[in-house]
């Protein structure tokens, strides 16, 4: 039977580093209070006139790189976004043209923060049924533009970044993707939102003095509804091929909140030990967050062949999910 398995990812941040320090004299805030409520020291801002695009185009060619993928070879290229570059068309055909991926189709996926999970089911489903052999899963962000710079609870959250991977099929039953298992409860779309700029608040002046342009967050709220239903998606992912907490070998997991992560994981007994941190270099990068995080293990030599693999991650929606891969 055929699975898919991931041939290569790719990463990339801007240059430009925004520290707590530096956030410090913008807001009312202090190093010691980001870092003790988020895990978050620093983030990356994209520099001016570089685009969402540019830096899922950037990713993207390292992970094609690594996949011995040329751009004219790829069959789909999913984007998973909530700040592309414009309205439309879509991030995925603006990615498509500058790679030069002719023969792709390209769409966006917009699950927040659970975009590139998202993305990597989407694309899983394509390579099973034998639609595709190369799919470009893309998650990418730039949210220093989408984000209120003089409210200090959601301002000092979010970084700008892109991360990717290229899938293809494998007839080896001990490897890739066993499964995705994805959720969304629209019932709590208002603790992560941003209320303006759509068809109910077109933009306006007043819309855009309001700040209803940026993200709106609940911070307390998201907290605790991710420690519930993250621990409960990676149990039902787990229970769907007869395995325990104890067989994972390593946790890749969207980088929201340093509490977040560390506490789904106690509540499963996961030792910390098997997580891949980076939240304190790039803060929350939404999509980007998921792929970035596989690409730096990866490069790392983190992973050995036959590694059980788990994902999680949770976004506006509220959107989430989990996954097993086995590496």
């Amino acid at each position: 039977m055929t699975q898919s398995q991931i041939l290569g990812t790719g990463s990339y941040a801007p240059s430009r580093v925004l520290t707590n320090f530096d956030l410090e004299k913008l807001v009312k805030t202090s190093d010691s209070w980001i870092v003790t409520r988020t895990g978050i020291r620093e983030r990356h801002i994209a520099a001016e006139g570089e685009a969402t695009s540019d830096m899922a185009v950037e990713a993207a060619r390292k992970a094609l790189a690594m996949a011995a993928t040329d751009p004219a070879d790829l069959d789909v290229i999913i984007v998973g976004t909530i700040s592309p570059d414009m309205q439309m068309p879509s991030c995925a055909v603006l990615v498509q043209a500058k790679l030069g991926a002719s023969k792709a189709f390209a769409f966006d996926v917009s699950a927040a923060c659970a975009g590139s999970l998202y993305g990597i089911s989407i694309a899983d489903k394509f390579i099973r049924t034998g639609e595709a052999r190369r799919v470009l899963v893309i998650g990418a962000e730039l949210l220093s533009r989408l984000v209120d710079w003089s409210d200090r609870n959601s301002c000092v959250l979010f970084g700008d970044a892109a991360g990717a991977l290229v899938l293809g099929p494998t007839e080896d039953p001990t490897r890739g993707l066993l499964s995705a298992h994805l959720h969304s409860d629209g019932t709590a779309a208002g603790m992560l939102s941003i209320p303006g700029g759509g068809s109910r608040m077109p933009p306006s002046e007043d819309v855009i003095a309001k700040k209803l342009d940026k993200v709106a967050m609940n911070g307390r709220e998201i907290y605790k509804f991710a420690v519930r239903v993250l621990p409960e998606a990676l149990l039902e992912t787990l229970a769907a091929h007869q395995l325990k907490p104890g067989a994972i070998d390593h946790v890749i997991s969207h980088q929201a909140n340093i509490r977040i992560v560390e506490s789904v994981v106690d509540r499963l007994d996961i030792p910390r030990e098997k997580c891949w941190f980076n939240i304190d270099r790039y803060g929350n990068t939404s999509s980007a967050s998921l792929p970035i995080t596989l690409d730096e293990a990866n490069r790392a030599g983190r992973f050995k062949p036959g590694d059980l693999i788990a994902m999680m991650a949770i976004g506006a929606g509220m959107a989430w999910g989990s996954a097993l891969m086995r590496w």
